[in-house]
C-alpha cells in the first residue's frame, strides 16, 4: 500500500507585538485571501475589499515588517508590485499566561473570531447555490461534551492531528487544483461552557 505524500506546511508563531499588528481586521483578511488565492497586488486587494490602493498598501508594508507576507519578485514590475503570504497557517498560545502576550492573543482571537462567523455566514448564504455534493460534504454542528481540562485538551490535539494531516495530503492552497477539488474551510473551536450561558434554578 502506497503512503499518501504528506507535503510540508509552512507555520508561523508571532510574537506578541507581531500578532497585535495582525490582529488588525484589513491585516487579517488581506493575509487570508494572500493565503487563499494566492499573490496579489494591493490594487487588486483594494478592490477586493473596498478600500483604496494607499491604504491596502499601508497595511501590506505592515504584514511584510512582521514578516507575515514578501514581495514576489518574479511577477510585476516597480510599479505594480505583487505580494505572496510566507506561511499557510499562524499558531498563537491561548494558554499564555498574564501580559502583552495574553492580550496580544486576545485581541487576535477577536479578531479571527470575527473573520471566521462572516466566513461562516458567506458560506451560509451560498449553500442554496451548491452543488449537491457539496451540499452533503457540509455541515453546521455543534457538540456538547462533559469533559476534564485535560481530556478536552487531548480531543482537540487528535482533532487537529487529523486536520493538519488532511492539509498536509492535500494540494497547497492557491490553486490551480484538480477537477472536483474546490478549497475547503473546517472552523474548530472548543472551549468550555461559558457561565453566563448556564441555566439558573
Amino acid at each position: 500500500m502506497t503512503r499518501t505524500h504528506l507535503r510540508e506546511i509552512r507555520q508561523v508563531t508571532p510574537d506578541p507585538t507581531a500578532l497585535k499588528a495582525l490582529a488588525h481586521p484589513v491585516r487579517l483578511q488581506i493575509l487570508g485571501l494572500l493565503r487563499l488565492d494566492g499573490p496579489a497586488t494591493a490594487s487588486g486587494l483594494a478592490a477586493r475589499l473596498g478600500l483604496n490602493s494607499g491604504a491596502t498598501s499601508y497595511h501590506l508594508r505592515q504584514l511584510a515588517h512582521h514578516g507575515f507576507i514578501v514581495e514576489d519578485v518574479e511577477r510585476g514590475n516597480a510599479r505594480d508590485r505583487w505580494w505572496r503570504a510566507v506561511h499557510e497557517s499562524t499558531s498563537f498560545g491561548t494558554d499564555a499566561g498574564d501580559g502583552e502576550a495574553l492580550e496580544a492573543g486576545m485581541a487576535f482571537g477577536q479578531a479571527a473570531l470575527n473573520w471566521q462567523i462572516m466566513q461562516m455566514q458567506s458560506a451560509l448564504r451560498n449553500h442554496v447555490n451548491l452543488t449537491p455534493e457539496w451540499r452533503k460534504a457540509s455541515t453546521v454542528s455543534d457538540y456538547y461534551i462533559p469533559l476534564t481540562a485535560a481530556k478536552a485538551e487531548a480531543l482537540v490535539k487528535k482533532l487537529q492531528d487529523v486536520l493538519w494531516e488532511a492539509m498536509q495530503s492535500a494540494p497547497p492552497m492557491g490553486g490551480p487544483y484538480p477537477d472536483g477539488v474546490e478549497p475547503f474551510a473546517i472552523i474548530l473551536h472548543g472551549f468550555p461552557r461559558p457561565p453566563e450561558e448556564k441555566g439558573t434554578s
